[in-house]
């Protein structure tokens, strides 16, 4: 069995409209999906992708309005990391970050910023085999637009407690000492260490939980094989967009396994993701209740084609 890299990251947004125009209008990810926290239905699961949404490509987001900023710290993923083509693209990203007022540092094919609540982004140039994971967007041409996840950073007091649970329990290759990359045989993730002691604060602009792409015939294995390793996951959850276990890696950083599908095309067509709010089918006799306190959304297609 061989997880397929990374499928989607999850993180905090205290503003939902900002979030939107940021990672649609800006980086120029299709929303492609707007529903519920399925634990708290009464605020925003918002997900952003490639054209397609992709696993490996779909940054999500739970709103909770006017949340406090947080702040990383041990046990937390502190920075995520797109692929981008060429240095190229480089330049058209710190030209465009730069037009929107947005300071960016770029060094050895890396460029890096952050977003308007301070989590900490990144843009690598990557040769790779894997398929580019793009969105369209009128803004971004295809030749320098974000490809899809390469990988993500988490702070650790001590990188070596994890090695054996990752490269034992879950396959992950070690890369150096404090790096590992998880490669299936359709795409591949590093997961990499920052040392730090410091305690961090959840809140708005961090990461709440990385998730790992698992064939959906192998997920039950795979709890299976994580409990075995040492880790205390949760029963297989179905979130109707795809089934999920979660369970914390022994740094501290909370990890998801999710199925490559069913997916998001299961309750709306491809030409339409993200339109309007979706309710998984338990949650649909909710509409009436939750749809009055979610925060108003611009429709991001619709704004391109104004543009």
């Amino acid at each position: 069995m061989r997880l397929e890299g990374l499928h989607h990251i999850t993180a905090i947004t205290g503003d939902a409209p900002r979030n939107v125009d940021f990672y649609a209008r800006l980086l120029g990810l299709r929303l492609v999906k707007k529903t519920v926290n399925q634990d708290d239905p009464t605020v925003y699961h918002l997900f952003y992708a490639d054209e397609l949404g992709s696993p490996g490509s779909d940054i999500t987001f739970f709103e909770y309005p006017g949340a406090r900023r947080g702040r990383a710290g041990a046990g937390m993923v502190h920075r995520i990391v797109w692929r981008v083509a060429s240095e190229e693209a480089l330049d058209f990203w710190e030209q465009r970050l730069r037009s929107e007022g947005i300071a960016s540092t770029r060094a050895d094919g890396r460029l890096t910023f952050s977003d308007f609540e301070g989590l900490s982004l990144e843009l690598t140039v990557v040769e790779t085999e894997d398929a580019p994971l793009i969105a369209d967007h009128p803004d971004v041409p295809a030749e320098v637009a974000l490809q899809g996840f390469d990988s993500v950073r988490a702070f650790t007091a001590d990188p070596g407690a994890s090695s054996a649970f990752l490269a034992e329990g879950m396959g992950f290759r070690p890369e150096g000492e404090e790096a590992y990359e998880l490669r299936g045989e359709e795409r591949g993730s590093l997961y990499v260490y920052d040392r730090t002691s410091e305690r961090g604060i959840g809140g708005a602009g961090t990461v709440h939980h990385v998730a790992w792409a698992s064939p959906l015939d192998e997920h039950e294995a795979w709890r299976q094989r994580v409990l075995e390793a040492g880790a205390s996951p949760t029963p297989v959850i179905d979130r109707f967009y795809f089934r999920s276990i979660y369970f914390r890696e022994p740094s501290g950083v909370l990890f998801e396994l999710a199925t490559i599908g069913p997916g998001f095309t299961t309750d709306e067509p491809l030409d339409h993701l993200g339109e309007r709010l979706s309710l998984p089918p338990a949650f649909e006799h909710l509409r009436d209740q939750v749809e009055p306190v979610l925060t108003p959304l611009p429709d991001p297609r619709a704004r391109e084609s104004v543009g």
